[in-house]
């Protein structure tokens, strides 16, 4: 079992901090993503309001990289995570104030997603500093595991408390799981990344992230399985709300059980990966590949269950596919790169992959308003489908393998 990164008390008080941060991001998800279905009863606004959240991070996440590049990444985690706080303070007040509308669910949206574009490097550049370059492999798994842990507990507490005491009241408690976060961050040691001998200014670090993450083979191709499994995936559970109430008629705490199953499923795929050898390859994109091709055949079968039990079940297998498929994307690209660089690109694959999810989103959430839940989720299945097959045909039976796949064989 590769559990060498437990080894480090850093990355041990890291894990049980953030956690706390990670279920109040769940839980915030699930409330707005509830309060834009209670209040329109529209599929295309529950998808707009993903994008939104998702935009800035597109734009902004390769910038804000070059920032945590050149700052102190645990003063940049305590900013960052003060932001989140004081963004969930405003959405309660709002509540309590009870002049909630789309606007205001619109304008939180954008800021904290403005928040989560700065969140995705630090988050990714902190881990790795805070144990052995050896053990940057069981530190990502880790790191994964606790995210998906989160993606159960928090919606499942999420469905509970909009249940039990309401939006409002829900929205206050999860502000205040941001503070157990920053005690943690404020005892950490974060390993500094050496200096560099040249600034080449700001504008020059960018472009040589990128001419880092685009002009190395294996770094693109695992950027575009990333893409793919985001879009389809990804962007299929972030409708949930639609699939919950629209499709089953189930509520809010239908919506908290598909979330939370699909967490059980991430944490399933992430446990599997912590508990394999270290000496088992993970960095091996043919095979991120075909756990990506399983997780769209469910995403068509999603579309044509009417059973709800079977519903749950194949949101849960989509989201174990789409974890794996990342973490091995993920810790292939870490392992790829050193300290001074890990804001840059790790910002372009957040950027890559979550601007992918939150396309996905908008484009199912539109679609889903002319076709129907089935049609657009059949559809979206079928091209996924042809995209990854065709990929994996280029890889394991031409003659002459596509470059980048093979450099993690």
């Amino acid at each position: 079992m590769n559990l060498s990164a437990l080894s480090s008390r850093n990355f041990r008080l890291y894990l049980a901090g953030n956690l706390f941060a990670l279920n109040a991001m769940w839980m915030l998800r699930i409330i707005v993503g509830w309060l834009a279905w209670d209040l329109t009863g529209s599929a295309g606004f529950v998808g707009l309001i993903a994008f939104v959240y998702f935009l800035p991070t597109i734009f902004l996440g390769p910038l804000f990289g070059v920032l945590i590049d050149r700052s102190d990444v645990r003063r940049a985690a305590l900013l960052v995570q003060s932001l989140f706080l004081t963004a969930a303070l405003g959405l309660w007040l709002i509540q309590h104030l009870e002049i909630l509308g789309a606007p205001h669910l619109l304008t939180y949206s954008l800021a904290s997603g403005t928040i989560m574009s700065a969140h995705g490097p630090v988050r990714m550049s902190m881990a790795p500093r805070l144990v052995a370059s050896s053990d940057i492999p069981s530190a990502v798994n880790f790191v994964s595991l606790t995210y998906n842990v989160s993606r159960m507990t928090g919606p499942a507490i999420g469905g509970w408390a909009i249940a039990q005491i309401g939006t409002g009241p829900a929205t206050l408690v999860t502000a205040f799981c941001y503070l157990p976060f920053l005690v943690a961050l404020s005892l950490l040691r974060v390993r500094q990344a050496a200096a560099k001998p040249a600034e080449p200014g700001f504008l020059g670090d960018l472009v040589e992230g990128a001419r880092l993450a685009f002009g190395d083979a294996g770094i693109r191709a695992a950027l575009a399985l990333a893409a793919i499994a985001s879009i389809f995936i990804l962007g299929a559970l972030e409708i949930l709300p639609v699939i919950a109430d629209g499709a089953f008629a189930k509520g809010a705490a239908g919506l908290g059980l598909l979330t939370a199953a699909s967490g059980l499923g991430a944490i399933v795929a992430g446990l599997g990966l912590v508990l394999l050898p270290s000496a088992i390859g993970r960095n091996r994109l043919p095979l991120a590949a075909a756990i990506s091709l399983f997780g769209v055949a469910c995403i068509a079968g999603l579309g044509l269950t009417a059973s709800w039990p079977a519903a749950i079940g194949l949101v849960a297998a989509m989201s174990a596919a789409a974890a794996a498929s990342g973490i091995i994307c993920q810790s292939a690209i870490q392992t790829r790169i050193g300290d001074g660089m890990r804001g840059r690109v790790m910002s372009m694959w957040a950027s890559v992959a979550i601007g992918s999810s939150a396309m996905g989103a908008a484009f199912l959430g539109v679609a889903v308003e002319f076709l129907g839940l089935g049609a657009t989720l059949t559809f979206s299945a079928t091209f996924a489908g042809l995209l990854l097959a065709a990929g994996l045909f280029r890889c394991c039976w031409m003659s002459r393998p596509a470059k980048g796949f093979g450099e993690f064989d």
